[in-house]
Order: structure tokens, then sequence, then C-alpha cells
């Protein structure tokens, strides 16, 4: 039996960190959280939390039930204090706002968390590893990244659960297992030669080589334990694939010896044990033959995401009303805003002493002790195809708006975004496909779209800028993709001209700047154009020479740059 991630979590939960384990809900993920818990210690703490679960729940805080009843504040211990030396399962880890992420990776460094008894402030033990249940559909959903930082594993669970195994003796023999400095010097230069900067996956790494030795009965970490720490630990994280490495020139074979010599130096002599550099090779190697295809695309250049302020359309918004509840803030409940009422209680539970009681009243309640609720919704981030439509190729480039279109609607169900399509040629521009999610209509629409006539790009530009911003106004992301050779001839007045069209196309590309509009200037040239390159820059875009793109490519690389605007 080949261990895996739940046997070595088993072994040393607190030392690992943790797993993320990506996968919906179903029983293929019970069976393998049933597998990992039979094989925790007898009496370990299993504490399962929602991802909004309040501060004073988590960490410890007022008892309000105790508080009104006494007349005095009485604190309550939190979630965190009762699983010391166990495992909290955190559901829908993704949701996890990332103040409390930030809130428990601090009390997992320290390995404490505060309690109040009787009074007094003290510290208690929190040595505990953590379960992220990642139930995340797009790739960009994903738990928190200081909580990403402090587990070891990641894991998809199948439909053959994790063996189930005795693992009492190998955490009683994990305090004796020995590393060896040759296998610390290879696990940190196989975590190099992976493009894995962080010295908390090297930790992570020699932690599961001791786990997985201890685990097999040995004093001393293997081989085998290096490797397997190495594609369970340091594969996930790689950054960049290891260069193929030169064969080096035979050494000369050592002369033979003597015949009286032979037989004795046979029977005395062992192979000497591998260099670092060497075990480093091997571990590299097993490594790399465990990296998924697609762990390593290329990304942008640059982000558009930093493009946007903060606050901005993309990222999760604060909502008075609708949205997913993230706590409660002082407030008065009044138009849109609700009263979050324990949350109330609570702020005014302390002072009941201090405050006279009110007739037939319980409790004495003050302006400055209203909380209201506070909500957060994801803005949609809507993916604008502003396409020249133009010249003899426009066929051909609207046949790759059109896939690319068709693509992207089939994802909107998965980052929740919108298409639409400007068409510009002759003397002006023409929204073909307004804001929408639905695939029947889209279609449509793009089935007759026209082609032929003059370039009027900046007229494209406006339109493209204009309804950009009337999805800001809405609470929505823009995103412009321009498709275009940026050989301009009809100016923004209509009149014909390449000098005066192509300076008010670039005018039109300044003002998607100034308007901090996120854009892509995809060049459908045969060649490379110096005057679309120019546009580029103008509008600060993103520039994509793809003079034969395809309707993959393109929604690849649209896709990428919505998910930014997203997770900005």
């Amino acid at each position: 039996m080949t261990p895996g991630p739940a046997h070595l979590l088993a072994v040393d939960p607190a030392g690992l960190g943790g797993v993320v384990l990506r996968a919906p809900f179903g029983p293929e993920r019970d069976a393998w959280l049933a597998a990992l818990r039979a094989m925790m210690p007898a009496g370990a703490p299993w504490r399962r939390i929602p991802p909004d679960l309040p501060d004073n729940r988590l960490f410890g805080g007022l008892d309000l039930a105790a508080t009104l009843a006494h007349g005095r504040p009485v604190a309550e211990a939190g979630v965190l204090a009762s699983v010391d030396g166990g495992l909290l399962v955190v559901a829908m880890a993704e949701r996890m706002s990332a103040a409390t992420a930030a809130r428990i990776a601090a009390v997992l460094d320290r390995q404490e968390v505060a309690v109040e008894r009787e009074g007094l402030r003290l510290h208690a033990p929190a040595r505990f590893g953590l379960v992220l249940l990642d139930e995340g559909i797009a790739p960009d959903e994903a738990p928190p990244a200081a909580l990403l930082e402090r587990v070891a594993f990641r894991a998809m669970p199948d439909r053959h659960p994790p063996e189930v195994v005795q693992t009492a003796a190998a955490r009683a023999r994990l305090p004796r297992v020995r590393l060896p400095p040759r296998m610390l010097e290879a696990l940190t230069g196989a975590a190099a030669e992976l493009g894995v900067d962080s010295p908390r996956a090297v930790l992570f790494a020699l932690r599961a080589a001791r786990a997985a030795a201890a685990l097999a009965g040995r004093r001393v970490v293997a081989e085998e334990d290096a490797a397997l720490a190495c594609r369970l630990v340091l594969a996930v994280r790689a950054t960049r694939r290891p260069a193929a490495g030169q064969e080096a020139e035979p050494e000369p074979p050592p002369p033979p010896p003597e015949p009286a010599e032979a037989e004795s130096e046979e029977e005395e002599s062992a192979p000497p044990p591998p260099s670092p550099e060497q075990l480093t090779e091997l571990l590299v190697a097993a490594a790399a033959a465990h990296l998924p295809p697609d762990l390593l695309e290329a990304v942008p250049p640059r982000s558009l995401a930093a493009r946007q302020g903060g606050g901005r359309a993309g990222a999760a918004r604060r909502h008075a009303s609708i949205g997913r509840p993230i706590g409660a803030r002082p407030g008065l409940p009044r138009g849109e805003h609700r009263l979050a009422l324990l949350e109330t209680l609570r702020a005014a539970a302390p002072w009941q002493v201090l405050r006279p009681r009110p007739p037939q009243r319980l409790i004495a309640l003050r302006p400055e002790d209203f909380r209201i609720r506070c909500f957060k919704r994801r803005n949609e981030t809507t993916s604008i195809f502003a396409v020249d439509a133009s010249g003899s190729a426009a066929l051909h480039r609207l046949a790759e708006a059109k896939g690319a279109v068709e693509l992207l609607l089939a994802d909107c169900y998965v980052r929740r975004d919108r298409v639409a399509l400007i068409a510009f040629r002759g003397r002006g521009a023409e929204l073909l496909l307004p804001p929408t999610h639905a695939l029947a209509r889209a279609k449509r629409c793009l089935a007759a779209l026209p082609g032929g006539g003059a370039t009027p790009l900046a007229a494209g530009l406006a339109a493209a800028l204009d309804l950009a911003c009337a999805e800001e106004r809405q609470g929505r992301a823009p995103l412009v993709v321009v498709m275009t050779d940026g050989r301009a001839n009809i100016a923004r007045d209509g009149s014909a001209g390449a000098a005066r069209a192509q300076e008010d196309a670039l005018e039109a590309a300044r003002a998607l700047r100034l308007a901090r509009i996120p854009a892509i200037l995809i060049d459908t040239a045969p060649r490379p154009q110096p005057l679309a390159r120019a546009l580029a820059e103008a509008a600060d875009a993103l520039y994509l020479p793809m003079p034969a793109a395809d309707a993959a490519r393109l929604s690849r690389a649209v896709g990428a740059a919505a998910r930014q605007l997203e997770s900005g």
C-alpha cells in the first residue's frame, strides 16, 4: 500500500497542517473523510464549522444567555479552544473571508488561543490540523491563500477511499525518526528545481517524509519516503517544469582488482549511497511524473485586475440586503439595512448593570448598541466584444468571434459572466448582441452577422466604452475585447481619411484608459501591426497578436482575464 495524504495526516495532523479536499458534496467525499477520521487517534477532536462562523463562536466571546441571566459579563470558549490534537473541518472553505482566515492562521502559528476563565485571560493550547472542503466550481474559486499556505496536501477523492490502517504505532515512532542531512539537502534542492519558493512547503515535505518513514516502521527516512513527500507536497506547488538535465560523461571504469583480492572485496563492499545531487534528481523526476498537464499554464504578462482600484466593479462588494451575510456593524436599521438582533443584544448586555432599566422592559437599549447585518455580493463580469467587421477578411474574423462568444456563453453558468457583441463597419458601430446569458438568443444574433465596408475604429471603441460604462453603473465588471488590425480609415464624424481616423481611434483608446476599463486588443492581421500595438498602449490594454486565432484560444484568453477581474 502506498500511503496517501489521509494516512500521513493521521500520523501528524498538527505538524502537516492539514489538507485541501476539492470535491463536491457526495458519497466519495464522505468516504474519504470517514477513512481519515477512522485513522485519527481515539478521542481526537473532530469539529466541523461553516465558513461564516462568527468570531465569538470561533475564538470565544460573550455568552449572551448567561450574561443576561446573571447580570454580568460571562465568557464562553470558542471552537478553536476545544480542537487541540484533532482536526477542524471547514465546509465550503472557498467562501471563508480573508479576515477570518487570517485570524485562524495566527492561531495556527502561535499554536494557542486566548480564553477567559473566571475573569482571567489565559492561553489554551491549540495544535490542530485543517480539512478545507473546497466545493468551488470555477478554477479561481479556492480557499483563502492564508490557509492554503499552512496545509501540506491537496487531494481529490475518487471512487476508492483511502485504505484504513492502524496509525497508533506510527505516531509513537514519529518523534524518533531521523532525517539524514543528505535528504534535507535533496528536498530543498528539489523545491528549488520545481520553483517552490515557500519555506513552509519544504518544512511540510520534511515532515511528510518523516511521517511516511514512521508509517513504514523505519527509524531513518529512506529515498522512497522523500520521493513520496516530494510528490504529495512539492509537485502540487510547482511553478515551473524542471529543466531537462544533460547527460554527464561516463566516468572511466576503475581498474580491475587483483585476482587474489577480487572475491574478498565483492563480499565486503556495498554500493555507496547516492549523493545529494543524485538524490535531488531522483526526487525531481518523481515529482515531475505527477505534475498535472494544466498545472503550469502560461498566465498573461500583467494582471488586468490591478487596473481596477479598490472597491470597483469586479471584486466582491458590501451590500445592504442582498448577498451572503458576512457579519454585522454598528448602525441603525433604516431603509434596506436589517437589524442583527443577537449582535445588538450582545453589545448591550455588558452595560445592563450600569444602566437604569426602563419600566416593563427587560433590557435597556441605546442607539450605540444597535447592529445591522452586512452582506457581500459578487459582481458579474461582462465581456464586450468589439469586432472589426470590415474588409475582405471580415468573414474569417467574424467566424472566430462567433465561436469564441458561444464558448464563453457555455462557460457563463460556471463563471457567472455576461457576453455582448459590437460590430463596426461602414460608417459606424452597431450593438448586435446586448449583454446576455442566453445561449439560444446569442446564436440567433450571431447567425446574421454582416461583413464588409470601411473601418470606423473610433466609433467601435466609443460604442464599447459607452456599453462598458453602462455595465459599471449596474454594478458589473466590464472587460472590452477588441478584434481589429488597427487600420482605421473612417473618422469619428464619418469622414474618410486614414490620418484623421487614426487620431480619433487613438483618442478613443485613451478614453478607455482614463475610464479604467480593462481591455484586450487582439491583432487579427496576418502580421503584427504597429498601429494595433499603438492602440493597445494608448488604451493600456493587453496586446495579443493572433493572426491565426481560433475560437478555443480566444475563449481561453478572455476567460483568464475575466477570472482575474473577478478575483481582483
